[in-house]
């Protein structure tokens, strides 16, 4: 004899209630991509226990949002494990906007580690060319430092078929350098190490040399705006490349090859979350950094865009 329908719900919502913290830390595990032996055996049970907790909602006749939650939670914990075979890839909007900040804030010290060692060369470089401008050729070859002080000289004033030609140039450009940051990670991270520093400290050299030689107000109208994309773009891809060096360091009593596959899901959404980035970089500086918008309203879009890149990385994918 079937219970009544009150005690159908009721065990309808306890079913949602004694279960949701384990669907919560699965989820969390699949975000971040587990590691550990240990950690690749709690998502095998985790993904045995998801997959007997959608046929009991189908028994319970749980609401279809419920049925639909647990069939992609255990297609994703399938992915996971069998390396894709079966499960459905995220579309992009998934990808950015949930899955993207939720692996950075799981990330969130090779996100501080690549920060220090990209803002902290940077801000050294910009300090000391400031100060002492002699400093900047140490840096960087004097004939390149004579091309940037010429091209700043002025406002800076293009064609529109150029824009598209100079967006082209920025997209490769910035691809180069996040690539470099985040490839040569399987260096055991020292590569990642290397092109951060290396990089911040050129560009910050190259902002103190223009202030000191009075080009700031040219580099600002050009740079404020794209910089937080492409900053931060570039954070991204060595903190992916960290990540990636530290499996091959640390592989939690597995092989080699198995710890990279294992940081894969992970490294996977950092680097197109790098790319989306540099690619918004690529065509700010393409289309809008080199007009002739006044310097306000290019300050106003560069605070904007900052705004947009914390919010973003703090808040989305949570619920």
């Amino acid at each position: 004899m079937s219970p009544p329908p009150s005690e159908r719900g009721s065990d309808r919502e306890a079913f949602r209630r004694d279960r949701g913290d384990r669907w919560a830390a699965l989820e969390a595990l699949l975000s971040r991509g587990p590691r550990t032996g240990a950690e690749w055996a709690d998502l095998a049970a985790g993904y045995r226990a998801v997959c007997a907790d959608l046929a009991r909602a189908r028994v319970l006749v749980q609401p279809e949002e419920v049925e639909r939650y647990l069939e992609q939670l255990a297609g994703r914990a399938h992915n996971a494990l069998y390396g894709g075979r079966g499960a459905e890839r995220p579309g992009v909007l998934q990808l950015l906007a949930v899955d993207f900040p939720i692996v950075v804030r799981a990330n969130l010290v090779y996100f501080g580690l690549s920060s220090l060692l990209f803002y902290g060369p940077l801000a050294l470089g910009l300090i000391t060319s400031l100060v002492d401008p002699r400093y900047a050729a140490g840096v960087l070859p004097e004939s390149q430092l004579v091309q940037m002080e010429e091209m700043y000289t002025g406002e800076i004033h293009r064609q529109s078929w150029q824009d598209v030609s100079m967006a082209g140039y920025y997209v490769m450009n910035n691809i180069g350098i996040a690539f470099r940051c985040f490839a040569t990670g399987g260096l055991f991270g020292l590569g990642s190490v290397w092109y951060l520093v290396y990089n911040g400290l050129v560009i910050g050299t190259t902002f103190g040399y223009l202030l000191a030689v009075g080009r700031g107000t040219q580099l600002l109208t050009f740079a404020v705006s794209h910089a937080p994309w492409e900053l931060t773009g570039i954070v991204v891809a060595g903190t992916a490349g960290l990540r990636l060096g530290w499996s091959l360091v640390d592989t939690g009593g597995m092989s080699r090859l198995a710890s990279v596959r294992s940081a894969a899901p992970a490294l996977y959404r950092m680097v197109a979350g790098a790319a989306a980035m540099l690619a918004v970089a690529a065509a700010t500086e393409g289309f809008w950094s080199a007009s002739p918008v006044p310097l306000p309203a290019k300050v106003a879009f560069g605070v904007v865009s900052g705004a947009i890149i914390t919010a973003w990385l703090a808040l989305g994918g949570r619920r």
